[in-house]
């Protein structure tokens, strides 16, 4: 059986990253990560240049069926 969370993430780099990102922090307390569906992405502009790379996501995870 899956669960699916949602998670906002940002990064300097790339949306690629930023989902990295996600996941990275959603493994600290998650286990058994499947998969992440970028749901939105976004960008923060200054002086017309991207600062930063935004997304929402679903990261879907087994859950544990030991209980």
């Amino acid at each position: 059986m899956l669960k699916v969370i949602e998670v906002l993430a940002d990064s300097t780099q790339s949306w690629e990253d930023a989902a990295a990102v996600a996941v990275k922090n959603a493994s600290k307390t998650v286990r058994g990560i499947r998969s992440i569906y970028i749901k939105e992405m976004s960008a923060e502009v200054e002086k017309n240049k991207i600062v930063s790379y935004r997304i929402n996501a679903k990261i879907s995870f087994e859950l544990d069926s030991k209980r």
